[in-house]
C-alpha cells in the first residue's frame, strides 16, 4: 500500500487536500484527528494529561486545549511531556488505520512530518501543501482568531519553508483558490494510483 506523508505549515491547507484526497478515494490517516480524539471526553491520553499536568488542564473531561497551548508554549519540559505522552498514541493508532485501510492508497496527514527523525521511514512519499507565510497567517486568524504573533510562534515551532520544500516529491502550490488546489489533486490522486504497489 502506497503511503503518502501530506504535510505543511499550519494554514497551509493540509485539510482542505486531505478532504479532496478522501473525496477522491484515498483513505486519509489524520495525525491532528487521532490527537482530537485521544484528548476528547473519553480519549485515552486524558487520564496521563490529568496525572501529568494537574487537574486544571482537563475540563468536561477533555483536555483544555488553550490552556495547554499556553502552557506548552511557555515551558519546553511540558511542551516534550506532552509530546512524550501523545506520539507512541498517535503513531500505534496511525499503523492500525493505515493497516486497515481500504481505498487504493493512504494519505498519512502529518503536520510536523518533516521535524521527525525518521519520517522517510514511515511514508513511501512527502507531498507539501505550501502557501505564502502571509497567506497562511490570514487564513489561521480567520480561522481560529488567533493574534498575529500567536500564529507566528506557532510558525517558529515548525520546520522552515525551505526545509519542508526540500523535503518533498510533490509539492501542492494552494496560494490560490480551492478550485487550484482541487486540480492539483486530482493530477497527484492519477500518479498515486499509478504509484501503488499491488
Amino acid at each position: 500500500m502506497l503511503v503518502v506523508g501530506l504535510t505543511g505549515g499550519i494554514g497551509s491547507g493540509k485539510s482542505a487536500a486531505a478532504d479532496e484526497f478522501a473525496r477522491l478515494g484515498a483513505t486519509v490517516v489524520d495525525t491532528d484527528a487521532i490527537a482530537h480524539e485521544l484528548t476528547e471526553q473519553g480519549g485515552g491520553a486524558v487520564p496521563q494529561i490529568e496525572r501529568l499536568f494537574g487537574q486544571e488542564f482537563v475540563r468536561d473531561g477533555r483536555m483544555d486545549r488553550s490552556r495547554m497551548r499556553q502552557r506548552v508554549f511557555g515551558d519546553a519540559s511540558a511542551k516534550e511531556a506532552l509530546e512524550s505522552l501523545l506520539h507512541p498514541l498517535i503513531r500505534e493508532e496511525s499503523k492500525r488505520r493505515i493497516a486497515a485501510a481500504t481505498g487504493p492508497y493512504v494519505v498519512h496527514v502529518v503536520p510536523l512530518l518533516v521535524e521527525s527523525p525518521d519520517y522517510r521511514r514511515r511514508v513511501d512519499r512527502v507531498l507539501v501543501v505550501d502557501a505564502p507565510e502571509e497567506i497562511r497567517v490570514a487564513r489561521v486568524r480567520e480561522r481560529s482568531g488567533l493574534a498575529e504573533d500567536e500564529v507566528r510562534a506557532i510558525m517558529r515551532t515548525q520546520a522552515a519553508r525551505d526545509t519542508r520544500l526540500a523535503a518533498a516529491d510533490d509539492v501542492i502550490d494552494n496560494a490560490g483558490p480551492l478550485e487550484a488546489l482541487r486540480k492539483q489533486v486530482a493530477v497527484l490522486h492519477e500518479k498515486y494510483l499509478q504509484f501503488r504497489r499491488p
